[in-house]
């Protein structure tokens, strides 16, 4: 069985979860020469033939950041969501048994909405649609990455499938298949990993009120829980819940019968939706704080989640990756068209300068707001009260929030000139 079609390539792509399979989508459109091979690698089987799956009251979702869906914008992929992705027009924070919000309006950024939220199917239709007709991208899927040794110019890569292999060269491999990579371990790359001690748990619900595309986001002693607008499925209102919990308690959650869970899930959030009328299918996660202590070897570029996992809070880990992604593609993209080896040092420290103080930021943002609100110490409380009430009153204070939600804190990325 012949497992690609080369054994040499001009990059190597493995996992084509939304990380991978983005930025293979990117770099297919963008102004680079025909004769640019690209080899996307994953585990799962894929089949680009396959429509997306239809919609179910389960299906699991993303947050699009307004800096996310910009970028989409430019890029020509936002027209096959837009119809299908639910705004958000307003977020609503608050401090369960505290006085002090945040109200956080579209209107007041004068953007038509904060974040959208996307069905996962739907994501992954689009950029499958997009591979099944690349010319740059050739998909191996089904197929382990066994093994990636540096050399001079680059990285060879074993790849298996049973009880077949291949031996590919390529001057830089992306790694982008997701937080429990077994291929940084061989490589001995350290992951940073501080335990948070809590899971979340994810479903969505329904409810007797319209949304009116309100995000929820309430603290609560034990963690965050949030509320993300869904469109109306066959006359339901729904929302994505993430309902963070001490890891020690999450198990008694996920066994109540749904009457009882609703009815914790009422208590917690209280009544600004009316009644809960049903929950689906329940999951729940364990929460960290994990990144690599090295993003970046000769021949190596770590991106998404075995780069940076962070706590689902602000909903800023897949926002972060996609613009991680974006300022990879530009500097591959300049690199691919001077002529220069994409896996070359120098390349890969622009990278990595790049990226490093969004990537500080957010994870300071993320991280500072689970640790301050999940605890009843009683200093920490008092400056809650003072930072709701100084972001909700002060205009300055509450843009400068807003645009860090939505990802508007950095420099946009060009990449020129698109096909």
């Amino acid at each position: 069985m012949t497992l690609c079609r080369s054994d040499q390539y001009d990059l190597v792509i493995v996992g084509a979860g939304m990380v991978g399979a983005s930025l293979a989508c990117i770099l297919e459109q963008a102004d680079l020469a025909d004769s640019l091979r690209i080899l996307l690698v994953e585990a799962s089987p894929i089949d680009l033939k396959k429509p997306p799956a239809q919609p179910s009251f389960d299906a699991r979702s993303t947050v699009l950041s307004h800096g996310t869906v910009q970028y989409l914008k430019d890029l020509g992929l936002w027209t096959a969501l837009e119809q299908q992705a639910e705004p958000i027009c307003h977020i609503h924070v608050s401090d369960q048994g505290k006085y002090g919000t945040v109200n956080m309006q579209s209107a007041d950024m004068v953007v038509d909405g904060l974040g959208w939220v996307v069905e996962n199917r739907l994501l992954g239709g689009l950029f499958n649609s997009r591979l099944a007709a690349a010319q740059k991208i050739e998909l191996c899927s089904s197929v382990k990455v066994a093994s990636l040794t540096p050399r001079r110019d680059g990285m060879v890569v074993e790849i298996t499938h049973e009880q077949d292999s291949a031996i590919i060269t390529t001057p830089l491999v992306v790694l982008a298949e997701g937080g429990r990579s077994g291929l940084c371990e061989k490589m001995g790359i350290h992951r940073a990993h501080e335990d948070y001690n809590q899971a979340a748990i994810i479903a969505n619900v329904a409810f007797s009120k319209p949304h009116e595309n309100v995000a929820f986001e309430r603290f609560t002693p034990k963690g965050p829980l949030a509320l993300l607008p869904l469109p109306t499925l066959e006359g339901e209102h729904r929302a994505a819940l993430v309902w963070t919990q001490d890891s020690e308690h999450v198990d008694d959650l996920l066994s109540l019968p749904d009457t009882d869970f609703l009815g914790r899930l009422q208590k917690e959030f209280g009544s600004r939706l009316g009644s809960f009328t049903r929950v689906g299918k329940r999951h729940a996660y364990p929460l960290s704080l994990d990144h690599a202590e090295e993003q970046v070897r000769p021949g190596l570029v770590l991106l998404g989640n075995v780069a940076h996992s962070l706590h689902p809070v602000a909903g800023q880990g897949f926002n972060l990756a996609f613009r991680d992604t974006m300022k990879l593609a530009q500097i591959l993209v300049r690199t691919f068209q001077q002529g220069s080896s994409p896996g070359a040092v120098a390349v890969l420290h622009e990278y990595q300068q790049a990226v490093s103080k969004d990537q500080d930021r957010t994870v300071a943002f993320s991280h500072y707001m689970t640790r301050l609100f999940s605890t009843e110490n009683s200093a920490a409380v008092w400056v809650r009260k003072f930072g709701l009430f100084s972001i909700d009153l002060l205009m300055p204070l509450k843009k400068a929030f807003a645009r860090r939600a939505m990802g508007q804190g950095e420099k946009k990325v060009s990449l020129g000139r698109h096909a």
